[in-house]
């Protein structure tokens, strides 16, 4: 089985892209010792860069070896595409940096507080970026269309999943199994196009 290393600590993404791998004879680890490496300030303006910036910067500190990341958020239409990307630190602040999925998912509710359901209207949005020797080799992007609820619904998924109303199942991305999310969420679709080139490419 192949290997491919991805620049991630979050036990939900490592989830989301194994699961995506298994089936095509792939397996996704994470880097080795992650938290010890240099970490990568993710300061560029769109979800493209970002995930080319890491992917570049890890890949240079593990020779030789096929380094993906991705960066990933929300865009709600009324907020005008916030909290993008800054959706895992949107309710952070210079004194507490760190914010929490639930603290992240109660400052979008107190955002959309006075909005009608009809203008609720969101996306997921992942871009996936792959690096071998700290030069990008292609970059993919997936979405997946939905709308924001007024109150969290299921245990699986994170960050804003619970919110995440997808209705050709009628179901929040947190009352998806996982295979179930593989198959509609931004970061499968993305990391499917990966696949696809991963496996048609003369990369390996």
């Amino acid at each position: 089985m192949e290997r491919i290393l991805i620049a991630t600590s979050n036990v939900g993404k490592l989830r989301d892209f194994a699961a995506a791998a298994s089936r095509c004879g792939v397996k996704i680890e994470g880097i080795p010792d992650f938290k010890s490496l240099p970490e990568v300030v993710e300061d560029a303006p769109t979800f493209e860069t970002n995930a080319q910036k890491k992917a570049e910067h890890y890949s240079r500190l593990v020779r030789g070896e096929l380094v993906l990341a991705d960066d990933s958020g929300l865009e709600v239409d009324v907020l005008h595409g916030a909290p993008g990307i800054y959706s895992a630190r949107y309710a952070a602040s210079p004194e507490h940096p760190n914010a929490s999925d639930a603290e992240n998912n109660a400052k979008l509710l107190r955002e959309l507080e006075s909005v009608g359901d009809e203008w609720r209207r969101a996306r997921f949005v992942c871009a996936i970026a792959v690096a071998r020797d700290g030069k990008t080799e292609a970059t993919f992007r997936g979405t997946a269309a939905g709308a924001v609820l007024r109150e969290p619904r299921g245990a699986n998924g994170f960050g804003y999943d619970p919110l995440f109303f997808y209705a050709p199942l009628n179901k929040t991305f947190a009352e998806l199994t996982p295979e179930e999310k593989c198959e509609v969420s931004h970061r499968g679709e993305a990391f499917r196009k990966f696949l696809q080139w991963f496996l048609d490419s003369d990369i390996r």
